[in-house]
């Protein structure tokens, strides 16, 4: 099976080896970045740069199908503002499934500009709270894209193993600071309509989107 996908890429382990997955099934991926500065600083959005970077230049099979794959705009939106507003003390603690619903609303109007049938992460069952089997079925809604989740069921070792072996390791490794406004206690059991009210409180999911969206930068890979 192959088609559009746009692809949620950060600068960490796990999305450019969904990503590297993909380009070799055949599937046209558009990247999107969501940028958390300026709480995060510029590393994250450097990294993801880099990694897209390095699978275009790759030697051999998959270097090949990045290039005729990979699209060469990365869209890159910035979060961090409407990310504030889930740090309330009747909401902070569902704060990674906002940010995830969040992501996936970006990338989903992305999705429908380029005709994408499907959405790309690097989820993986169980790694963090926001990727328990509850937590991933009230990020998924926030979509009407299929999700595209090809390293749902593996290890963490294996996927860092598959990120040695194509290279990508190396670029990833580092401080991940991507909770750096997330609770002590985060949620592991998502509440749909405990989550859809909180976020009608701050302005809506699809309207915190869209702003977002409006103030999107493209990077030319």
């Amino acid at each position: 099976m192959t088609g559009v996908c746009v692809a949620l890429v950060s600068g960490g382990i796990d999305s450019p080896v969904a990503v590297a997955r993909m380009l070799m099934k055949g599937w046209k991926i558009y990247p999107v970045h969501a940028s958390q500065e300026p709480i995060t600083g510029p590393g994250p959005e450097q990294k993801t740069v880099a990694l897209l970077r390095y699978l275009l230049d790759f030697e051999g099979p998959l270097g090949d199908a990045a290039r005729e794959h990979l699209s060469r705009e990365l869209v890159v939106v910035p979060v961090a503002e409407k990310l504030a507003l889930f740090t309330e003390k009747w909401n902070h603690t569902e704060y990674f499934i906002h940010m995830k619903r969040l992501f996936s609303s970006i990338a989903t109007i992305r999705g429908h500009e380029i005709g994408a049938s499907h959405l790309l992460t690097g989820e993986n069952l169980g790694q963090v709270s926001s990727q328990t089997l509850g937590n991933l079925g009230g990020i998924e809604i926030a979509s009407d894209l299929i999700p595209l989740r090809p390293l749902l069921a593996f290890d963490k070792v294996d996927i860092m193993t598959m990120a040695r072996n194509i290279g990508t390791l190396e670029i990833s490794e580092g401080p991940e600071i991507c909770d750096a406004l997330g609770p002590n206690k985060p949620t592991t059991v998502a509440n749909k309509e405990w989550l859809e009210r909180s976020e009608e409180r701050v302005g809506g999911l699809q309207h915190l989107a869209k702003d977002c969206y409006s103030k999107l930068r493209v990077i030319n890979l």
